[in-house]
């Protein structure tokens, strides 16, 4: 295994000495947060209230004693000690708060509702008030998104769609005033060319409604940090290099019309083996995409990262390109005044969206078993460079996207640069992965009609 000199230490212990404040975030499900024995490795101490744990979220309670910091799950355990910072990962989404997740009900009492203006904020309270308790930060995601927003916003007017988004913006962000401070105001508004996605949104409240969904943000909680997020926009001048510039047209312009925007996050959900669209951009592309943004004035982080693995043949090249990746593409981000964080999606490959969206994966920092990966150290190694002592940026390719021997970064392991048609990471829909995430949006809430995965609780 990797050593950097600093194994005892977790991420959020080497950045408490760090020369520059950096949120190190997760994306977080509120079962295996709560309820020991979720899977086989869970448990950290007491786990006899497990069994009694589960029935309540399936009935839509949260019991006391499983948030009690004494009886805290492994998960729980890790987020804690390894991470300052949050995001809820799907909970917090339009249609869950308002249709698909279960009330505080008795069993039978009531079936889910399809109507709009019922909110239900147990879930998403309990996980947002067990991250304040243990000082960790919470990231607001998402106001508004087209792929998990009600799909009866289809049968409405465009005046009554207006009226809905503004009244969702304004609930939703008036319950959680002063407990979140940062939000991602609208998600993957952006079709692969670059130009604004025909989503329900645009074909309702026209081009501008993303000026209108920020204006109301700010309106919300005027001391809120807001900002726009998208997918496959990490890279100037890389494989989606009009969509990486699409993004830069649409904050830029956003800011010539003093739109209230702050700063953006770049998804950074990665392919190793991709090739063509779904190529990992280099260093050099990120780094000069989180300047350009910069330059406007904002702040940039990475929100959602992830790297699958699983379709290189090789179990070595997998370990070999993960490491690589984590480490490179956040060191070369932190050489950049304007970035100001990393939020992965998820840190135990026991608890990834990749199993469900994707195939079977491995594409965190930490196993099945919570053991730390040589994805964990690589990225570990670039939070050091910013702490006294380290060399921001140090080992990696930053003015170039070969090495000074002619070879393209991420040789070793990347695939040739081919365009291959591959169904699964198609980009051919409104806004990257679209469909897929339609998809996954059924299975997590239920639109089929079948019953959510328990991990999804």
């Amino acid at each position: 295994m990797y050593d950097d000199g600093i194994d005892g230490d977790t991420l959020k212990e080497v950045l408490e000495t760090a020369i520059k404040r950096i949120d190190i975030g997760t994306a977080v499900l509120p079962e295996p947060l709560f309820i020991n024995s979720t899977d086989g490795n869970n448990t950290d101490g007491d786990d006899s209230t497990g069994e009694n744990a589960s029935s309540c979220f399936r009935e839509g309670r949260v019991p006391d004693e499983v948030v009690i910091p004494g009886t805290a799950t492994r998960y729980g355990r890790t987020v804690r000690t390894e991470f300052t910072a949050v995001v809820i990962e799907h909970h917090l989404k339009w249609a869950p708060l308002c249709i698909s997740e279960p009330g505080p009900f008795p069993p039978g009492a009531e079936e889910a509702s399809s109507r709009l203006g019922r909110y239900d904020f147990h879930h998403v309270d309990a996980m947002v008030d067990w991250s304040l308790q243990h000082n960790l930060k919470v990231k607001g995601h998402v106001l508004v998104w087209h792929v998990t927003s009600p799909q009866l916003l289809e049968d409405l007017s465009p005046e009554e769609v207006r009226e809905q988004v503004k009244r969702h913006i304004y609930t939703t962000m008036g319950h959680f005033r002063d407990r979140i401070h940062v939000w991602d105001v609208v998600n993957e508004a952006l079709a692969p060319d670059g130009s604004l996605a025909k989503n329900v949104f645009y074909r309702k409240m026209g081009p501008n409604y993303i000026d209108e969904c920020f204006r109301w943000a700010h309106a919300a909680d005027p001391k809120a940090v807001l900002l726009y997020n998208d997918n496959k926009v990490e890279g100037m001048d890389g494989p989606n290099k009009a969509k990486a510039d699409g993004f830069y047209r649409l904050l830029k312009s956003l800011k010539n019309k003093n739109v209230p925007v702050h700063g953006c996050g770049i998804q950074a959900h990665f392919n190793a083996a991709g090739t063509g669209r779904n190529r990992v951009p280099t260093p050099y592309m990120v780094k000069n995409q989180i300047a350009r943004l910069g330059r406007l004035g904002l702040t940039v982080n990475i929100s959602e990262m992830d790297v699958r693995v699983s379709q290189l043949s090789d179990p070595k090249l997998r370990s070999m390109a993960q490491r690589q990746i984590y480490h490179d593409i956040i060191a070369a981000a932190l050489t950049e005044p304007a970035f100001n964080g990393i939020w992965l999606w998820g840190f135990t490959d026991a608890h990834t969206w990749v199993t469900q969206f994707y195939s079977e994966d491995e594409p965190l920092i930490f196993d099945e078993q919570y053991e730390r990966k040589e994805s964990y150290y690589g990225l570990r190694e670039a939070l050091a460079t910013i702490t006294p002592g380290g060399t921001v940026g140090d080992s990696v390719l930053l003015d170039s996207n070969e090495d000074e021997n002619g070879n393209p970064w991420g040789y070793q392991w990347m695939n040739p640069d081919e365009e291959i048609i591959n169904t699964i990471d198609s980009t051919s829909t409104d806004s990257g992965a679209a469909q897929q995430q339609q998809n996954y949006k059924i299975d997590l809430i239920g639109g089929s009609g079948d019953e959510r995965p328990d991990w999804e609780l």
